[in-house]
């Protein structure tokens, strides 16, 4: 386990920068090829960089806004302005030009980081209206005529003149942040309202690294790949800072689309991603080996039954006896290698966070030997609460509280937790903050949970998605939401049925599954909306939908459902950019579906 004794991020990077001066930090792809740069040359830029932004008039406590897809540059951008002791605003990149003003104009953010062309020509637009915005800094070096527009190059270029004017400024600024300087402003992607900024500090960052090192085995040795935002607070935390804290290499993925060739590429050992990623991947494994030959699909289900029984035997405290030992080994060199192979032949783990990770997918992954550490926490919490320990994984968890960390269940079952990772508060949103944290300092995460007996948690759903029916049952949309996306067959799904008779679903067929089964099926259809109206298509549904509700009480099962044409997005506001679905706003948009769906319920009782 790694030494983690920092008390600022700053400290961090200085004593890192100069341990592992020599070692590659960063590597991305220009081209197709992988570069790198050492700690020492991420130093000197980063110094450039921070210089820069003081020459440009940058003061303590100012806000700078980032923009941009992820790269190494977007990683040099923070700590340029945290080693100037400004705060990060982080931006979506996905974020429309509206949403983009409103965070930057409630921000306050004196300057802006933009990615590229295509983040400079959402923001210039909206340049009359953010009067506080003085300069803005293009990361690839786009550049444009406009007096507040330079380019990354100009700002390096600017930084050494800064720096050779001022050559002790940089440490000493650095070695003069304390603890509760403010770090980041990053703002919540909440499924309803206007986002939230929730304010973090360095002891807020430290405390989470350090208890999450208390638990997950990374050290320098270690490769990662990142392709989660790193707007996100789970990356920014485990991908960005905490990899830096032990001297790790951090890849960059080239986008969301590259990141299985990627992997294959450049070998990683630990990767952060969300439940949708490994949704995605156990997708495709099925699907070609459902177009394999019957003797590769009966191999296959033998090697992940067999993984699947020594993992129970395992996780009960049994021992794996010599005719399962020689299947696994079997397993492994037919099967199991070339699973691993897939995401790159030398990942230690994964940790997954962000959402609920589906029971199923996650014991198909342990079955293979791909391990999968499922974590829960919120932005507000910087963000991890807690996180499965690789030695004892609980399939159903979200693991232990980290060391440094509090969690007690209130009576009405929601969790609460307490100590340094828990935010400093909203910004410019008393009101807000006092909702959720009391006067014992506890913060109020609108989860429901339990913990068992092992002190590990498990989460039930949000509070304010439990549905209660109109006969008074109480239902969780969470558990039938995971089971059901599993299937080839259904890319999205939310549940519905608060003040109801009966729970009914909103359904996004996964059309390219859907598509291929119809041709088989010769069946003609013009479009999307002709497609799921045809008879046939609902027969199958109504086939998935009766398999996944036969664990499920009556009362929670589905006994409706509408299929839609399209899939939700963050283009129409129905996703947050961390990709967990906008309910309040679906319900609103198909609400004449939902109603016709119950009316016709009800007309067909009499």
């Amino acid at each position: 386990m790694p030494e983690f004794s920092y008390k600022t991020i700053g400290e961090m990077f200085l004593t890192v920068t100069e341990r592992f001066a020599d070692k590659p930090m960063f590597g991305f792809k220009v081209g197709n090829v992988w570069q790198e740069m050492t700690f020492r040359q991420v130093r000197e830029q980063v110094e450039k960089m921070s210089s820069g932004l003081k020459a440009l008039g940058l003061q303590k406590d100012d806000n700078v806004a980032i923009i941009a897809q992820n790269s190494h540059r977007w990683a040099m951008a923070d700590y340029a302005n945290l080693c100037a002791r400004a705060v990060t605003v982080t931006i979506y990149p996905t974020l429309t030009a509206k949403q983009v003003w409103w965070i930057v104009q409630h921000s306050e953010s004196r300057f802006i980081f933009c990615g590229d062309k295509e983040q400079l020509e959402k923001v210039m637009p909206l340049l009359p209206e953010l009067t506080r915005v003085e300069k803005i800094i293009v990361l690839d070096d786009y550049k444009v005529e406009h007096p507040q527009v330079m380019t990354l190059s100009e700002l390096l270029a600017l930084g050494q003149t800064y720096r050779e004017q001022h050559p002790e400024e940089f440490v000493a600024t650095v070695k003069s942040i304390t603890p509760d300087d403010l770090l980041t402003l990053i703002y919540t992607s909440g499924t309803t309202g206007e986002p939230k900024g929730v304010m973090l500090t360095h002891r807020n960052l430290v405390a989470n690294i350090w208890g999450s090192l208390q638990v997950i085995d990374a050290d320098e040795r270690d490769v990662f790949l990142s392709f989660l935002p790193l707007s996100h607070s789970f990356e920014r935390m485990a991908g960005h800072f905490l990899a830096t804290g032990i001297g790790a290499k951090i890849c960059y993925a080239e986008n969301i689309n590259t990141v299985a060739n990627d992997m294959t590429e450049v070998h990683p050992t630990l990767m952060t991603a969300v439940p949708r990623f490994y949704e995605k991947v156990y997708a495709k494994v099925i699907d070609s080996i459902a177009a394999s030959s019957s003797v590769k699909r009966n191999l296959f289900w033998w090697a992940i039954d067999a993984g699947k029984k020594a993992w129970r035997s395992k996780i009960n405290g049994k021992a794996v006896g010599p005719v399962l030992s020689t299947r696994l080994k079997v397993a492994e060199k037919l099967v199991f290698s070339k699973l691993k192979e897939r995401v790159g032949g030398h990942l230690r783990f994964f940790v997954s966070g962000g959402a609920p990770l589906s029971p199923e997918i996650a014991e198909f992954f342990l079955a293979a030997g791909i391990f999968i550490l499922e974590g829960y926490g919120l932005t507000e919490t910087s963000p991890v609460i807690s996180v499965n320990p690789l030695e004892r994984i609980k399939i159903g968890t979200v693991g232990k509280p980290l060391p440094n960390v509090e969690v007690k269940i209130a009576a009405d079952g929601e969790i609460l937790t307490r100590g340094p990772h828990v935010m400093k508060g909203y910004f410019k949103d008393e009101v807000a903050t006092r909702e959720v944290i009391d006067s014992a300092g506890w913060f109020y995460t609108g989860d429901i949970g339990t913990i068992d007996e092992e002190g590990y948690l498990a989460i039930t759903d949000r509070k304010k998605n439990i549905l209660v029916t109109s006969g008074g049952k109480n239902v969780a949309p969470q558990p039938m939401e995971n089971v059901l996306v599993t299937s080839k067959w259904i890319e999205q799904i939310v549940v519905i049925g608060d003040k109801r008779k009966f729970i009914s679903a909103l359904i996004v067929p996964a059309f390219v599954n859907l598509e291929a089964w119809a041709k088989e099926k010769n069946l003609e259809y013009k479009d999307h909306e002709e497609l799921i109206n045809l008879p046939q298509v609902k027969e199958l549904y109504d086939r998935v939908i009766d398999e996944a509700m036969e664990g499920f009480a009556q009362f929670e099962k589905i006994k409706k459902y509408v299929l839609l044409p399209r899939e939700f997005s963050i283009e129409n506001d129905e996703l947050t950019p961390s990709l967990k679905v906008k309910r309040s706003v679906v319900e609103k948009r198909y609400a004449h579906l939902i109603e016709a769906m119950y009316q016709e319920a009800q007309e067909a009782e009499g």
